[in-house]
């Protein structure tokens, strides 16, 4: 099976625009994604899925060097369904690019988890039952889930959202959970506001040169500096 990591991004964000393209230690926060999707461990290819919209012009061009798939702005379920075509994915990792501190090792846990089901999963995911920090989301599908999505969905949300028509419906699709101990979900590490990125920047700064540091790196540097947990405590996350 052809696995493919596809990442959806697109300067247009509402609260914090154009956050993709923002420094994280001298490098773009959607770089630092790709290059983090790149170490998962199972993954063939790393696609980024952006829109066809003039303002993501500047979003491909730093992305030079990596495959990019441009579709459809708001109907984000038919771009993943070009991206994963595009790329011949049979199983597709479904990341974002606001969540710059993505740990190839939690990741690689969730595609081993769908990779290595005897009964064959239809979607595994971290997000399913909340224990992970959130910003380490990772969901792992197949292309025949992802294309019956695709045709079916009506609903605005699932268009937008990508994977709740599959895990809506699990009398329908096999949907495995991969969950932490201990329980993390309190913790914030995706990046919608200023506060989101100023943590996720002291976090690249406690680890300069090293581009590798992962879950276990960060857990360790906040129960040293339990302060840092505190600068985006008061962010509410959007409901899907």
């Amino acid at each position: 099976m052809r696995v493919v990591a596809i990442i959806q991004a697109r300067m247009g964000s509402t609260r914090l625009p154009g956050k993709v393209l923002m420094d994280l230690g001298g490098r773009a926060m959607v770089v630092r994604v790709l290059e983090r999707a790149a170490r998962i461990t199972g993954v063939d290819e790393v696609v980024l899925a952006t829109t066809t919209l003039p303002g993501d012009d500047v979003l491909e061009a730093a992305c030079k060097g990596w495959q990019v798939v441009r579709g459809d702005a708001d109907d984000v379920l038919s771009r993943y369904r070009l991206a994963a075509e595009r790329s011949r994915a049979d199983v597709i990792v479904r990341l974002t690019a606001d969540c710059p501190l993505l740990s190839p090792v939690v990741s690689s846990l969730v595609t081993g988890a769908f990779l290595c089901d005897v009964h064959g999963a239809d979607y595994v995911s971290n997000t399913l039952v909340r224990s992970f920090p959130r910003g380490l989301d990772t969901e792992v599908f197949t292309r025949a889930a992802l294309e019956s999505s695709a045709a079916e969905a009506t609903d605005a949300s699932e268009r937008e959202h990508v994977t709740p028509f599959i895990y809506r419906r699990q009398n329908r699709f096999r949907c495995l959970p991969v969950a932490a101990h201990p329980n993390r979900a309190a913790l914030r590490w995706t990046v919608d506001e200023p506060d989101d990125l100023r943590l996720v920047r002291e976090m690249y700064a406690a680890f300069p040169g090293d581009a590798a540091f992962d879950y276990h790196h960060v857990i360790a540097l906040l129960e040293r500096r339990p302060e840092l947990s505190a600068i985006n405590q008061h962010i509410e996350q959007k409901k899907v």
